[in-house]
């Protein structure tokens, strides 16, 4: 069989990590919240159905929280990035080419395969669910853009969780039943262009010609039309592009006020910000930092930030901690009660590639670099006490709030999960 594509995509991935570990959840109404505890950020099937919108405040549907008793949780970010680690580890094993499109959802290209498509990725669903315990719904296709709609028709109309899109028959059933603005890589501004030309379906986006196409819309629009008519045009990412900017920034759990708090968050952030700048083995040439009050509050509202050239460019986090609270105390104003604060790393360059300098030591092949290496693989393999700065602090009071969090069930000694026997 020729080339096949299959998208495996977690069903409702943060509330299916929460059921995992407590089962009492399942057939509940589950709610995550965003950061601080402020948003929903994924719903459950049950509290889908009994009306709570996606990205709502918490606080404007207490009624129907109470009213269906539904189970609010803080986002546990740490044990939903070890969930996807052991779902995408286990996808692997059936593939040589898998491209992670986000946290839960993944492509699988699938090469010659010889058996029955469907009993296929019916027996990869089966496995994610024996060995992690996640469901799961697949569907593949011979594109990765057939591959996102069968994907699509086996979340919402097949109960065992698979669907494959092979028969042209079959697809040009179902293109005719899929709204224009369901294809992926067409944003809402297309869809509605779309409309107005009487283009309601995939089917009708799908026959139109390339002529037409290509006036009216863009080359990617025109690689989606091929895909929808079954010729390959979207390949695997097998080398994602490095970032060219990183930022970290967090609403604060409480409002503060000193300088003290204010630079332990910034160094906490840059902490984070310079990890994932050495993991694409980077080095940053430009800082920025800002701070702000919360704009929704009655009183005087006060927003600023400060950047600086970093020379040479770097990925030491004690150096930039230290350009970064020193643009704090630039932009830093007693008096108010901060709310939110970030760092910004930009100016970025390949560790190895970066110019000489005559009297300032590089990066690449430092002390700094080996003791940042070392800092991170001791970090990526500790379940408890990880290595950070000083400058971090350590009690955190501005850290962010997380009233309904659960249990750090994969990476901490001390929270594992307790069986009553």
């Amino acid at each position: 069989m020729s080339k096949l594509f299959a998208l495996a995509d977690c069903n409702n991935f943060y509330a299916s990590c929460e059921r995992v570990f407590n089962p009492s959840l399942r057939g509940k109404p589950v709610v995550v919240l965003s950061n601080n505890d402020g948003c929903v950020i994924a719903r459950s099937n049950e509290a889908k159905a009994v009306g709570i919108e996606m990205g709502i405040p918490i606080f404007k549907c207490q009624d129907l929280v109470a009213r269906h008793n539904v189970q609010v949780l803080s986002a546990n970010f740490v044990l939903y990035g070890c969930m996807s680690d052991r779902v995408m580890n286990t996808l692997a094993q059936y593939t040589s080419a898998l491209d992670i499109y986000s946290i839960d959802e993944a492509f699988l290209e699938l090469n010659g395969l010889n058996e029955d498509p469907y009993k296929y990725i019916q027996s990869i669903r089966e496995r994610v669910r024996r060995d992690t315990g996640m469901p799961i719904s697949i569907g593949i296709a011979s594109t990765k853009t057939l591959a996102k709609l069968a994907n699509l028709i086996a979340k919402k109309h097949c109960p065992e969780g698979v669907f494959c899109l092979i028969e042209q028959k079959g697809i040009d059933h179902w293109l005719e039943k899929t709204l224009v603005g369901q294809v992926w890589g067409i944003g809402a501004q297309k869809t509605e262009w779309l409309k107005r030309q009487g283009i309601e379906n995939a089917l009708q986006l799908r026959n139109m010609p390339d002529e037409w196409i290509k006036k009216n819309l863009t080359v990617v629009s025109l690689k989606t039309v091929w895909e929808l008519r079954g010729t390959s045009c979207l390949p695997l990412e097998d080398i994602q592009p490095d970032k060219k900017a990183i930022g970290t920034s967090r609403t604060f759990g409480c409002e503060v006020s000193s300088l003290e708090d204010v630079s332990e968050a910034i160094a906490a952030y840059i902490g984070k910000a310079a990890e994932k700048l050495r993991e694409q083995k980077s080095v940053c040439g430009y800082v920025q930092v800002f701070l702000e009050t919360n704009r929704f509050k009655e009183g005087r509202f006060y927003s600023n930030s400060a950047g600086v050239d970093i020379t040479p460019p770097t990925a030491h986090t004690p150096e930039l901690i230290t350009a970064a609270k020193k643009l704090v105390e630039r932009v830093y104003r007693p008096g108010y009660h901060y709310k939110r604060a970030g760092v910004l790393l930009t100016n970025l360059q390949q560790e190895a590639t970066p110019q000489e300098y005559l009297f300032d030591e590089i990066y690449h092949n430092s002390r700094s670099q080996r003791l940042m290496k070392i800092v991170d693989g001791y970090n990526r393999t500790a379940n408890h006490g990880k290595i950070f700065m000083a400058a971090e602090g350590v009690h955190q009071p501005w850290y962010m709030k997380q009233a309904h969090r659960s249990k750090r069930f994969t990476t901490r000694w001390d929270e594992l999960l307790e069986i009553a026997i």
